[in-house]
């Protein structure tokens, strides 16, 4: 053998030699690895490609005291492009862009094709992270995502077409603007910091998160997985608050009305359950930059003016409790004013209130002489007096509600910075204090309550998947505000008020109402009431004999149609009454029963099918006298209310003409004629009164006709 072929074996042996070194080796390190390293090396594979995710719960609804929904979390999706994906070649991506582009063109509020194709295109060849999941559209409902999946390009796939859709839930208010203020809204503050309901029961609606596992597939998509480390969401529960839709609407479409009709800067309303401090209704509609109106700011809560002259309601009682003074006493009023110190204090009304008035009078026109007077006389030496009777009544606390932005009232005290010697009697009728809406209205509330306080309640109670989970109670803030005997007598001073008094012109013969109205004038700053704006404020209860619903109403600044709480916030009052008493059958007297062997109404009846008429005469046992039929088909009639029945006739109706369908109802009247194959055109409503064919005409199919209604 020559040395050539020598060295090629051995090179040849060499080599295989070396390649089973290797693979013995391999299979010595793939066996080590298994056995020795393979459980780390699971966990690290799972560290890579499992990653934990938060999963969000379902968010709580806030309903209306029925059960009607107010606020709630509808799904909706950001549509994503992944314009880099790897299965998107140029020949698809090039036959498709301008397809795609129209069709996202044509989703409600989009941007034009032009702009889409060249914003998709653009991301495609920059491809960096941050164009390559390219932002087409956000709040899309769920309908719309159907049609998007659907698209050019996005109907072959995500990892060939890169569609991608993020869900998330969007807050939704069936009632639009219905108490908005009230009910609050979300933001994207990590600290949540949003008003209304959804603040104050933020953690109950919004639930518990929960951790979930996906794991990375090729291509980069996460799949879910399930696993021991994974924990459910809780879902929130349900909010059902006092809010009464019928009642807020009434109260929001009176305000808004009279806003716009007296040219007002904002206003507010809130109804309120006397006996529980249920809050039915709370409005605050406040002037946009384009001159309407929406709920921007709790006005109801949050603004602390001077009240004016509802404020003597408190002042009266002060003087009454300590026993001063009583309705029938008379005070001097001369000429309608009176000065103290340097400020002159006259009546709006003063050629009513000139001369001699009695208590109750002066407080039924309210006469701001007659009130300044009266505490002038009896607490100028007792000052503290006048106001320890004020915080005892707790006109000094906040009530602690349970939606943010209450204001703080505030009653100064004598000796503090701010006290001066005209303090006495401008607080008299309702100037340096300030209370915002709702403290006025729990103080009348109170009243109405025989002098019990409760604190003005936004929830009855919290629910968790259909089940009563916690009931609210009604709290009582003060058991008695005042006497039984000074009750009794202020109530009959704010019957006076809407008898004959400064709001006599809401005075309805239906029901009694109580209450107080309100004028004051708003400062500006340094300026003083040089503005000459006011505040127009009109707070009470009724029925004023068994009061079930307080309500106050306040307007501020308006400029057109007068400025007086009586012209302004009465009327609004009176309004919102007037619907809740008629729509509350518990505030009605009921009806008196019939006799059993009175003789009922006949009713009027329309003409049709006899035997449909028949079950109605039964039901409603009216009695009937019917025609003996002349023929089998008699199945159709003519009715006449009579005196003491229903009278009965045949209406023969064949197939062949046309029939007569005057004096029926449409439903009847529509079954006959197309049936027969006749084009129906129909004007008005009600019941026939004519027919443009003749009854008895000879039918031609698709023929029209033309059918005249009573109204």
């Amino acid at each position: 053998m020559s040395s050539v072929k020598k060295d090629i074996l051995f090179r040849v042996a060499l080599v295989y030699f070396l390649m089973g070194v290797l693979g013995i080796a391999v299979i010595v390190k793939a066996a080590y690895t298994q056995i020795f390293e393979g459980a780390e090396l699971t966990k690290l594979m799972e560290t890579i490609s499992l990653k934990d995710i938060i999963i969000e719960p379902t968010r709580g609804d806030i309903l209306a005291t029925d059960g009607r929904i107010l606020a709630t979390s509808v799904p909706s999706y950001e549509i994503r492009m992944d314009t880099r994906v790897p299965g998107l070649t140029d020949a698809i991506f090039n036959a498709g862009i301008d397809s795609l582009s129209l069709c996202l063109s044509k989703l409600p509020g989009k941007k034009p094709a032009s702009v889409y194709k060249r914003e998709i295109t653009n991301a495609r060849k920059r491809g960096n992270a941050g164009d390559r999941y390219l932002l087409l559209a956000s709040k899309v409902n769920y309908n719309d995502l159907k049609l998007i999946k659907k698209f050019p390009i996005f109907r072959l796939g995500q990892h060939t077409g890169g569609l991608i859709t993020v869900s998330e839930n969007d807050r939704k208010l069936p009632h639009e603007g219905l108490a908005r203020r009230t009910i609050g809204y979300l933001t994207k503050e990590p600290n949540g910091n949003f008003p209304g309901l959804e603040g104050a029961y933020d953690v109950y609606l919004r639930g518990e998160r929960g951790v979930g596992m996906k794991q990375k597939l090729s291509g980069g998509t996460l799949m879910p997985v399930k696993g021991a480390d994974s924990v459910e969401p809780k879902d929130g529960g349900d909010v059902v608050s006092t809010i009464d839709v019928n009642i807020q609407d009434v109260a929001e479409t009176s305000l808004h009305k009279r806003l716009i009709h007296h040219n007002a800067h904002h206003g507010s309303v809130v109804v309120m359950e006397v006996a529980t401090g249920e809050v039915k209704a709370i409005v605050n509609l406040g002037k946009n930059e384009n001159g309407s109106y929406s709920e921007r700011y709790n006005y109801a809560l949050g603004e602390a003016v001077e009240p004016g002259s509802t404020f003597k309601l408190m002042t009266y009682m002060v003087a009454l409790e300590d026993g001063y003074i009583q309705l029938t006493d008379s005070v001097n009023n001369g000429s309608g004013k009176v000065k103290y110190y340097d400020k002159l204090v006259t009546d709006d009304n003063r050629q009513s209130t000139m001369g001699w008035l009695t208590v109750e009078e002066a407080f039924a026109l309210s006469s701001n002489v007659s009130i300044t007077k009266i505490i002038n006389k009896y607490y100028r030496d007792k000052q503290k007096q006048f106001i320890d009777r004020l915080y005892s009544m707790n006109l000094n606390q906040k009530l602690g509600l349970e939606l943010s932005g209450e204001s703080e009232p505030d009653i100064k005290y004598p000796g503090s910075k701010l006290w001066s010697g005209v303090s006495l009697t401008q607080m008299a009728y309702g100037y340096e204090v300030l209370l915002a809406p709702i403290h006025t209205l729990t103080f009348y509330n109170a009243v109405a309550n025989n002098g019990r306080m409760v604190k003005p309640q936004f929830v009855k109670e919290f629910r968790r998947r259909g089940s009563v989970e916690r009931k609210k109670e009604t709290e009582i803030v003060k058991s008695s505000i005042s006497s039984a005997a000074t009750i009794r007598k202020v109530k009959k001073m704010m019957e006076a008020v809407v008898e004959y008094g400064t709001a006599k012109h809401i005075k309805t013969d239906l029901y009694p109402i109580a209450g107080k109205t309100g004028t004051a004038q708003i400062a500006n700053g340094k300026f003083g009431f040089r503005d000459k704006k006011h505040y127009a404020s009109f707070v009470g209860y009724f029925p004023a004999d068994r009061p079930k619903y307080s309500c106050i109403v306040t307007v501020y600044a308006p400029t057109l149609n007068g400025t007086g709480g009586g012209t302004v916030a009465a009327p609004v009052f009176r309004e919102i009454a007037d619907k809740i008493y008629a729509a509350d059958p518990d505030m009605n007297e009921p009806l008196r029963p019939e006799k059993e062997d009175a003789p009922a109404d006949i009713p009027y009846a329309k003409s049709g099918f006899y035997k449909d008429l028949s079950l109605v005469f039964k039901e409603l046992k009216i009695p009937v006298r019917k025609e003996a039929p002349k023929a089998d088909n008699a199945e159709w009639v003519s009715v006449t209310s009579g005196d003491e029945r229903i009278e009965v006739k045949n209406r023969n109706v064949y197939q062949h003409l046309v029939p007569n369908v005057v004096d029926m109802g449409l439903k009847d009247a529509l079954f006959l004629l197309e049936q027969r194959g006749m084009q129906v055109a129909v004007r008005g409503r009600g019941r026939i009164i004519s027919q443009s064919i003749a009854p008895g005409s000879e039918i031609a199919r698709n023929r029209s006709i033309v059918l005249e209604m009573s109204q």
